[in-house]
């Protein structure tokens, strides 16, 4: 939202492991038909962005797959494969009942049913990702396990941000070098 970008570790190996995923083009594979960096929108949900995978199978049914270069991300992956499908949903005017996530570490595919109750908390996560936008200031950074292998934590800050009656003594202590 603000601009800032940093590459870490798992950027750059993400960024290396979507290589395939990020070029264009399309082809069979296993009996299906691939389609791969399909450009994704939603005028009802304000939306864009690209798939990694789209497959038809030989009913043209599609499903996405979206590519994750390490282990499990926990619900964020589900997330945004649901925003993903409503999206293909609306351009196809047909319905995409199951998407996958493949995760390079474990080399696993899992499937997503994009059941009503996934829909629902995407759906929840898009509007309060607009209200956010909409209200044009940052959030207060949560100070958890996430934010260790983040690569935005040196412009973040969220142990000064997330407590803010520790941020004065932080400043004077860390920043300013005062009363040390």
């Amino acid at each position: 939202m603000d601009g800032v970008w940093s590459d870490n570790v798992h950027t750059v190996v993400g960024t290396r492991g979507h290589v395939r995923a990020d070029t264009s083009g399309q082809r069979m594979e296993r009996g299906k038909l691939v389609v791969r960096a399909l450009p994704l929108w939603s005028e009802q949900l304000g939306l864009t962005g690209r798939a990694d995978a789209v497959e038809f199978d030989a009913h043209g049914t599609p499903s996405l797959v979206e590519y994750k270069m390490g282990s499990r991300h926990g619900d964020a992956a589900h997330l945004q494969l649901c925003a993903q499908s409503l999206c293909l949903e609306e351009m196809l005017g047909t319905p995409v009942p199951t998407g996958y996530l493949w995760f390079s570490a474990p080399r696993r595919r899992v499937a997503v049913a994009m059941d009503l109750a996934l829909r629902e908390r995407t759906e929840s996560c898009i509007e309060q990702v607009r209200s956010v936008l909409v209200a044009a200031r940052l959030p207060a950074p949560v100070d958890d396990a996430r934010c260790r292998e983040c690569q935005l934590l040196g412009h973040c800050l969220p142990h000064v941000c997330a407590r803010p009656d520790e941020t004065v003594d932080y400043l004077r202590r860390e920043v300013f070098r005062c009363g040390s």
